[in-house]
């Protein structure tokens, strides 16, 4: 694969429990730096639920692989522009070169 143009800014997010001394709560905090990546959109969808219309944005990531980078899974979530993206699917891209991130993010558009 030839040069790629990264050229927008994503933070990764990373899932813990934390015991706030009742019980144990989620807990999204930032997991490394903001690092350079390349955006994809894929798809969308509009979904109705009662009274709520959603949107599913549907985009792939291309990010340099590094030690980081490939100690990320599924079980993390990424933001790009205020948008916080589940992460469905990491591959290789090259020899250890590039990592594709398959995401969606559910944007809420409804009156409830």
């Amino acid at each position: 694969m030839g040069a790629r143009k990264l050229d927008r800014r994503i933070q990764f997010r990373r899932y813990t429990e934390v015991d706030d001394g009742f019980s144990k709560v989620e807990n999204w905090a930032d997991h490394g730096s903001p690092v350079w990546a390349s955006k994809q959109d894929v798809s969308d969808g509009e979904r109705v639920r009662g009274a709520e219309v959603s949107a599913m944005l549907t985009a792939r990531f291309v990010i340099r692989s590094s030690v980081f980078a490939r100690d990320l899974t599924a079980k993390d979530a990424l933001t790009y522009r205020g948008v916080i993206y589940e992460i469905f699917g990491i591959k290789e891209i090259g020899r250890n070169k590039w990592l594709e991130i398959t995401s969606g993010a559910e944007v809420s558009n409804g009156n409830g």
